[in-house]
């Protein structure tokens, strides 16, 4: 069985909760049924019984009318019941457990008077185990209608993915094996490459046999030749199509094609996701930018305003700065007038020596007849 995850785990329960699996022989191979360990439980005692079906909700599981099973499930209140399933993984180990119920119907099987069918509808969602298993099942026969002609194109990688051994398999038309080639698969039908004349192939009924790997079988698909076109310049080699039938094509070939296509579905969400992703973190890394240039003008804006609002504030103290520098060549021109009345000699004393310098310079030219005079004597 394909991995499958929790969410994958709830849409199958939640698709196919509803659908019933009968317990055929290919169904008890596919999903590794070990028959021998089924047990129905009810009053602390426990019966082998077969499961003829089961869905996600309910079972039906056979046992004799004269066996100790019946007697206590026929009873009007028979308590509690539950069903005890078992399975081999790929590894041989066991899988066991009980999925709890109550008998919601009893009736003869197939109108057998020793056998009886009993009803068993589950008062709980049944164990992750058992709805992986069948949800894998059921998934695959639904996407066989749905997805019926979707073609895989068989390479190196589509072989290794679908498990296929090898692109070479075996056909038989008419009852006599041929050698082919695979190159395209559907759930629908094949395309093959093969030696052989073409009216002696068209229409016919073949068998077409091919080798799987992990887990190693064989997968045999009845279908019919429904075309037919001779390879370019070879006419003993053919490229043929073949239709499967309906009823006729394995539930192992199905799972195996549909685990395929549905982890192409997973690889190709994928990258879309991503894109996605890319495109959030892009716009929000525009929005982040957008911001920070918002930020950075508004910052540029306020610090002009406070420059303004500064300069407007500066603008009386620049006037009194000229107006004392108008003023102070007048102070330094009127300062000689104030340092010369401050130094300003008392009254009938020269005021300073420029002024005092005419009186000794006209004394003597006072003094000269006199001079004169006492010389004329």
């Amino acid at each position: 069985m394909a991995l499958v995850t929790t969410q994958q785990l709830q849409d199958y329960y939640d698709h196919y909760r509803d659908s019933e699996i009968t317990f055929s022989k290919e169904i008890t191979n596919i999903l590794n049924v070990d028959p021998r360990q089924i047990y129905v439980k009810c009053n602390g005692n426990q019966w082998p019984c077969i499961i003829n079906s089961t869905s996600l909700m309910a079972c039906r599981i056979i046992v004799g009318v004269k066996g100790g099973a019946y007697a206590m499930l026929s009873q009007k209140e028979t308590g509690p019941v539950s069903v005890r399933f078992c399975f081999s993984d790929s590894d041989k180990q066991m899988i066991s457990f009980f999925v709890n119920g109550r008998v919601s119907d009893i009736k003869p099987y197939m109108n057998s008077a020793e056998l009886s069918i009993i009803t068993i509808s589950f008062t709980q969602r049944p164990p992750d185990d058992l709805i992986e298993r069948l949800g894998t099942l059921l998934d695959a026969n639904a996407n066989a209608m749905r997805r019926k002609d979707e073609r895989i194109i068989v390479n190196a990688d589509v072989k290794r993915k679908l498990g296929l051994a090898k692109e070479e398999a075996i056909i038989q038309i008419q009852g006599v094996p041929r050698h082919c080639i695979i190159r395209d698969l559907s759930f629908g039908g094949a395309k093959l490459i093969m030696m052989g004349i073409q009216k002696y192939v068209e229409n016919q009924q073949a068998l077409l046999q091919m080798r799987f790997e992990e887990p190693g079988e064989v997968i045999q698909v009845g279908g019919v030749v429904v075309a037919t076109s001779p390879v370019e310049g070879r006419k003993d080699i053919l490229i043929v199509s073949i239709k499967f039938g309906d009823k006729t094509v394995p539930i192992a070939y199905k799972i195996r094609i549909n685990n395929y296509l549905a982890n192409l579905r997973k690889h190709a969400v994928a990258p879309a996701e991503t894109t996605e992703q890319k495109l959030a973190a892009a716009k929000a890394a525009q929005e982040k930018a957008v911001a920070a240039e918002k930020a950075r003008m508004e910052a540029e804006e306020k610090a002009k305003k406070e420059g303004a609002a500064a300069s407007e504030g500066s603008a009386p103290a620049d006037a009194a700065t000229a107006d004392a520098a108008a003023s102070a060549p007048a102070q330094e021109e009127a300062k000689p007038d104030d340092a010369a009345s401050a130094e300003k000699a008392p009254e009938g004393a020269p005021a300073s020596p420029e002024e005092a310098a005419p009186v000794e310079e006209i004394k003597p030219e006072e003094s000269a007849p006199d001079a004169a005079a006492a010389e004329n004597k």
